[in-house]
């Protein structure tokens, strides 16, 4: 159910988090490589464009948390572990970025797929 204003602010406010104590799987590992999947939803969504389609690696597994795409859509919130992944630049914007450059990117399970 959407909040308002009002509610929002005291979320933020309190410091309030998304993480849910619950067992999920997680269905990656720090260390492995995955490729971000190449999807367009019709609503928002919090996989920045520029990823999508992308290779990185998982260098840290945050826990489980709220999939805000669904809980947004009024949908639940479908808990999944959310992962930092790191990109090289030259991954996200091709050869002309300096080597040594590394983006790390928060994304939970469903954007993400293993390499075959």
């Amino acid at each position: 159910m959407p909040i308002g204003p009002e509610q929002a602010l005291a979320i933020a406010s309190a410091g309030a988090s998304a993480r849910i104590d619950q067992p999920v799987v997680a269905q990656f590992k720090v260390g492995e490589q995955v490729r971000v999947r190449n999807i367009n939803p019709s609503a928002h969504t919090r996989m920045p464009r520029y990823v999508r389609g992308k290779l990185g690696t998982i260098t840290r597994d945050h826990g489980v948390f709220v999939f805000p795409d669904s809980h947004a859509a009024g949908q639940g919130e479908k808990p999944q572990h959310v992962y930092v992944v790191r990109f090289t630049a030259r991954e996200l914007w091709g050869p002309q970025a300096h080597a040594r450059d590394q983006l790390l990117i928060d994304l939970w399970d469903d954007y993400l797929e293993h390499l075959r």
